[in-house]
């Protein structure tokens, strides 16, 4: 029961901070302290009036009242200060109210929300926000079929989308997963980022699992190297939603845009140079030894054949879309700004909460770090490499609060942080144990005199004994006198 609710507490938590980064992506840019107060209310009012997705996945609009309290908000306190609690994160509606309220919705889809608030003030006496109604109406999926066979002309008609290009290089970039070949029985994976502008491959990465240190490869040489986009877009896969991916963005002023499950669109460049990637290199390649293919030996090869690839062939292409080479049209643009090493280290980090206890310990993946007294009963960030448990920065409220000295460390890494190729084990030593034993207790046999043996001298000589039914010579010192019995 209480590691339930321990589960539960963690998954609000976990919410809350989900909420927290939806809501600084959205301000991000107008809390921009250069700007001036015209320009800022310009921004606001431009983002209010837009549809966005919530972190649940859901479109929602967002009044300018809302942007500028959290903007006060986050001048004041910072990123934590816009977590909200997680106890307040569920419904707070009674089930009945919302049920008839999306009743009322389903029965005549032409009534707003302001009449259904009308209506159900004059059924109950009372009756929630128009903004309420409006999210659950958007929430229930037969509402919303409803209402979008309306927009759209009537039942049956599908959304038609348009084409979009970013209007510059690093204005947006494009990420997803790849499923490759296999390599010693083991399947191989492709992270990817695309520039939307250009076509370029800003960065890429085969690995054998489809995780986040494996997302990291692929973005990091790409931040490194291409500047940092203004926002990057991918679906919703498990790599994508973990949170240091979240972390690392906020970190470095990315804005980070999840599609909507089951709308693909917009991620159709990104399929698209897959599609390329399989028919022009995969196609060429093997890890199974079929006929007519390169052979590849190994993950660090595959890597190196794919740079090859990209460098002499895709990025020199003309492409048909937009005419020109993707380096070309990159090089067009640049050079492009580059975030610091420290920056860029900050945003690879992971973090952690927790409550330091009265002890003025906290724990982390079974370790235990001993941290500031003065932290106690207070809910701190740890900061840290993933593939090294020994070295945690402390955090409260975004500033720094000393290191956590490890007190008992039972795992050196994160469970996330997997190699890319399990540890080769030491070299065998070659040491029988069983056979030197063996080899031991018939030595020892053989230098054993059996004195039976020697009391009867017709049937054995007397310079030899016999061991185990064999006749063993003796090499007795008797000093030049002859052995006697």
């Amino acid at each position: 029961m209480v590691r339930h609710k321990r589960d539960e507490d963690a998954a609000r938590t976990a919410r809350a901070r989900a909420v927290a980064l939806f809501r600084y992506q959205l301000i991000r840019e107008p809390a921009d302290p250069v700007l001036s107060s015209k320009q800022r209310g310009r921004m606001v009012r431009e983002i209010a009036g837009r549809e966005h997705v919530d972190p649940s996945g859901k479109p929602v609009r967002v009044s300018r009242d809302t942007l500028d309290r959290w903007i006060r908000t986050w001048r004041a306190g910072g990123f934590d200060a816009l977590v909200p609690n997680p106890r307040h994160l569920g419904p707070r509606l009674p089930a009945e109210v919302i049920e008839t309220a999306v009743a009322l919705k389903v029965e005549n889809p032409q009534r707003t929300a302001t009449q259904i608030r009308r209506i159900l003030r004059a059924q109950l006496g009372w009756a929630p926000g128009e903004r309420t109604l409006q999210r659950y109406f958007a929430e229930n999926y037969q509402v919303a079929a409803q209402l979008g066979a309306l927009a759209a002309g009537g039942p049956g008609a599908s959304a038609v989308f348009g084409r979009f290009e970013a209007d510059r290089p690093n204005e947006l970039w494009t990420g997803d997963a790849l499923h490759g070949l296999h390599l010693g029985g083991r399947k191989t994976y492709l992270f990817a980022f695309l520039d939307d502008h250009t076509r370029l491959v800003v960065g890429h990465r085969w690995g054998f699992a489809e995780d986040t240190v494996r997302l990291a490869a692929a973005l990091r040489p790409a931040l490194a190297a291409r500047g940092v986009p203004e926002s990057i877009y991918v679906d919703n896969g498990s790599a994508f939603v973990d949170a240091w991916l979240l972390r690392g963005c906020a970190s470095l002023g990315i804005r980070l845009v999840h599609s909507t499950p089951g709308r693909p669109q917009g991620r159709g460049k990104i399929e698209r140079f897959f599609r390329t990637v399989r028919e022009q290199f995969l196609v060429e390649l093997t890890g199974t030894g079929e006929p007519g293919r390169h052979p590849v030996e190994d993950l660090a090869e595959l890597n190196r054949l794919f740079v090859a690839w990209v460098e002499q062939v895709y990025h020199r292409r003309i492409h048909s879309e937009t005419g020109t080479a993707p380096l070309a049209r990159w090089s067009i643009a640049g050079p492009f700004p580059l975030p610091s090493p420290a920056a860029l280290a900050e945003a690879f980090l992971w973090s952690e909460h927790r409550t330091v206890t009265k002890t003025a310990t906290v724990s982390l993946q079974g370790n235990t770090y001993q941290v500031d007294p003065g932290l106690v009963g207070r809910r701190v960030e740890l900061v840290f490499d993933p593939f090294d448990l020994t070295a945690l920065q402390v955090r409260y409220r975004g500033t720094a609060a000393g290191t956590a000295v490890p007190h008992r460390i039972e795992r050196h890494s994160h469970p996330k942080a997997r190699p890319e190729t399990p540890v080769e084990p030491p070299p065998a030593t070659g040491i029988d144990y069983a056979r030197l034993i063996e080899a031991a207790h018939h030595a020892q046999l053989a230098t054993r005199v059996n004195y039976a043996a020697l009391a009867g001298r017709d049937t054995a000589p007397i310079d030899s004994d016999v061991v185990d039914g064999d006749a063993v010579d003796l090499d007795v010192d008797t000093g030049g006198q002859e052995a006697t019995r």
